[in-house]
């Protein structure tokens, strides 16, 4: 996995590095963990310039937060809570889940958006309950842009600094990307297994 992403990456360049971080924002098919680093790698070796790999980046982790800013913003809580309730077993994401993410939103903020950028899973879904409370755009850009910029800045200067020991860090970082992506996976299924197994469709009241 570790030739296939790098590939990806060298025939895509910076617009490469950015659609694959919108798509791990929407839907995590790969990490940042994965793509950022080796995107560092190329940089490393003169392939890409490392500024414009981090702007890349960051864009594409801001833009990828905008659709489920916007969802949450134009659907509500209580329409999200709806939605939930009937899809949201393919999202593994309860009703509890929404009024919970709403209220802890609400308590925390900015600093929601910014810390949550920053841990994985979470930065993927942290824009829907901002959207959900109505944060003022403006506030949510510059806190989701701040928090995206240092994700992919430490990401990408790992991938850079260990360019020196690169045929090691592939040999093991090869199974690792593999691992990441298949434990995603199988983390999704028991998610969707036991969300699907546990919830129980609300009677119309």
């Amino acid at each position: 996995m570790f030739d296939s992403i790098t590939g990806l990456i060298e025939q895509g360049g910076y617009l490469g590095i950015l659609a694959l971080m919108f798509l791990e924002n929407l839907f995590p098919p790969l990490p940042s963990e994965v793509i950022m680093p080796l995107a560092g790698f190329l940089a490393a070796r003169g392939e890409l310039n490392v500024v414009l790999v981090i702007a890349a980046g960051t864009l594409g982790s801001f833009v990828g937060a905008l659709p489920w800013y916007f969802a949450g913003a134009w659907l509500g809580e209580a329409r999200s809570r709806r939605l939930a309730e009937r899809f949201g077993r393919w999202l593994t994401l309860s009703a509890d889940d929404v009024t919970q993410a709403s209220h802890w939103f609400r308590k925390h903020g900015g600093k929601a958006v910014f810390f949550g950028r920053l841990v994985p899973a979470i930065r993927t879904l942290i824009s829907l309950p901002a959207g959900i409370v109505k944060m003022p755009f403006t506030a949510f850009a510059l806190f989701t842009l701040a928090g995206s910029l240092l994700w992919t800045t430490a990401l990408t200067l790992a991938g850079y600094v260990l360019h020196a020991q690169y045929d090691r860090v592939a040999e093991y970082l090869d199974p690792v990307s593999t691992l990441v992506v298949v434990s995603l996976a199988l983390i999704y299924l028991y998610r969707l297994v036991t969300l699907s197994s546990g919830s129980r469709p609300r009677k119309a009241e």
